[in-house]
């Protein structure tokens, strides 16, 4: 889990995320590394909300106030 963690997919780091709560779950984990895979897991949720708040910023944009869809565009985010 070394690369930069800005650049996983909402997918990805929802994976990692279910592979560090199944591990931590095994209950066979050293201390010292359950502390690490709890920081882990805070950085990949937050990552996760970070995605999940930006897609629903843009479906607001996407929506006006009247529900009608507007013409908009999907740009990744680098």
């Amino acid at each position: 889990m070394e690369e930069n963690k800005q650049e996983l997919s909402f997918e990805e780091a929802m994976n990692q995320l279910e592979e560090l709560v199944q591990k931590l779950e095994a209950g066979d984990v050293p201390l010292e590394k359950a502390i690490q895979y709890y920081q882990e897991g805070m950085k990949l949720s937050k990552i996760c909300n970070e995605k999940l708040v930006h897609v629903g910023d843009q479906m607001q944009k996407i929506l006006n106030e009247h529900g009608e869809f507007e013409s908009f565009s999907i740009q990744e985010e680098e």
